[in-house]
């Protein structure tokens, strides 16, 4: 099929690279002249796995191009993906700015019958908004509009956009529901087939209980701490319930990026629109910003009640690992509460230092972790990227003022880091 994607961004980037990948022919646009440059000679803006393979593989076979302009794409497309940005309003809501902004582009130029999805996550009714829009500004009566929900992790939005859980599809026409789902075809996965709101309420409750699991882990490490539990064993216990699961079951400093902040908000500003009181999120929402107060206080803690001058080590500065996303990053919210109480803090990422430096005033950044445990009253670690794992954690000591790690993904072994002389405080850890 002849596919246009408007927006290349993380979820425009990685829908265009795979459809073309599984044959289809995909023309994706975007505003930015100097990203669709970039993209064109195969060059990725963004960390993903797999992506810049198959970024090459399409632009070689010829069935991969980028274009500047969503006028410039969708002519002769007979499906046309929308994955703008719907950034978050100071009131919680999704803003559809540059949904619609998009959609008064295309709708002149729009060929009879295409099929116009919304990719991105909106909320619970854009579905038939964009139609309305579509008939405003111009689109031929036989423009479709469907709700195809993304559910792509950052670091595994390759393989999961390749192997997915279940394919969404929610409109009102069958034949448009007919024709979305051949383009995954070649995919071996259910597909569910629903009304439009439906499609769009799925993935916000997803994204919505998975925060909720995440929160929940925490305020239990959080219990375990004050009854000398360890939480690592708790969760272990829970997991093999197979009405729980293992996933999402892992305690730490909050969940962040692009997704679970915005869609919880989004969540709970459509619950209050409603009339109603969705507590229950409400306290996920909470749970998550106190957590990062309880590894400030682990700091405070590790270092004697004071963060006032005092030499901070960091080690993880992205939302989490195999990803240079640095959106909602728990590690930034740290950073930036222990330099509002005078702390000095040094830090290091594999993937987004440089970026970091822009996002937080006062902020250092380390070459290497060494550098940036070097003179470091205590280290906090803040991102689980695998490397810190194998550290050589005698050096680590020897170039410390004072050996103590807080260890806010539980990633490190406790009791050989006390062997080698260090104070460690994990979540919810004995």
């Amino acid at each position: 099929m002849r596919v246009a994607v408007v927006g290349v961004g993380y979820v425009g980037l990685t829908t265009a690279a795979c459809l073309a990948h599984l044959g289809h022919d995909v023309t994706a646009a975007d505003l930015d002249p100097q990203r669709i440059a970039t993209l064109s000679k195969g060059e990725i803006p963004i960390l993903e796995d797999g992506l810049p393979q198959l970024v090459h593989d399409g632009l070689a076979a010829r069935r991969l191009q980028f274009v500047l302009g969503a006028q410039h794409a969708v002519p002769g497309a007979d499906v046309v993906f929308l994955c703008v940005q719907t950034p978050q309003g100071d009131d919680g809501a999704a803003d559809l700015t540059y949904v619609e902004s998009v959609v008064r582009e295309i709708a002149p130029v729009l060929t009879p019958a295409t099929i116009v999805v919304n990719k991105s996550t909106v909320p619970v009714g854009t579905t038939r908004r964009v139609q309305q829009w579509l008939s405003e500004y111009g689109a031929s009566t036989d423009v479709r509009v469907a709700s195809n929900p993304e559910f792509l992790r950052e670091g595994q939005a390759v393989r999961d956009f390749l192997n997915p859980d279940r394919i969404v599809i929610g409109c009102e026409d069958p034949a448009t529901a007919v024709r979305v789902s051949e383009l995954y075809r070649d995919l071996r996965s259910p597909v569910l087939v629903t009304d439009a709101a439906s499609a769009e309420m799925i993935k916000y409750a997803s994204n919505a209980f998975l925060a909720t699991k995440i929160s929940f882990i925490n305020a239990i490490a959080n219990l375990c701490e004050a009854v000398d539990a360890d939480v690592r064993e708790v969760a272990l216990g829970m997991g093999y319930d197979p009405r729980i699961g293992f996933e999402f079951l892992h305690p730490g400093p909050g969940y962040g990026g692009s997704c679970f902040p915005k869609d919880t908000a989004a969540l709970l500003h459509t619950a209050r629109q409603s009339g109603y009181d969705f507590g229950l999120l409400d306290g996920v929402v909470a749970v998550n910003r106190q957590q990062h107060d309880r590894i400030v206080d682990k700091v405070r803690d590790a270092l004697g009640g004071t963060l006032t001058d005092r030499p901070i080590g960091m080690w993880g500065l992205t939302f989490k690992a195999d990803t240079d996303d640095l959106r909602d990053s728990p590690a930034i919210a740290v950073a930036r509460r222990l330099l509002d109480e005078g702390a000095r803090v040094c830090a290091f990422d594999p993937a987004a230092g440089e970026q970091a430096a822009t996002r937080v005033d006062g902020l250092a950044l380390a070459l290497d972790p060494y550098d940036a445990a070097t003179d470091a009253d205590v280290v906090v670690l803040m991102t689980e990227w695998d490397e810190f794992r194998w550290l050589d954690f005698g050096r680590v000591h020897d170039a410390m003022r004072v050996p103590a790690i807080v260890d806010a993904r539980n990633l490190l072994d406790p009791a050989a880091l006390r062997r080698r002389g260090f104070a460690y405080l994990g979540v919810g850890r004995r």
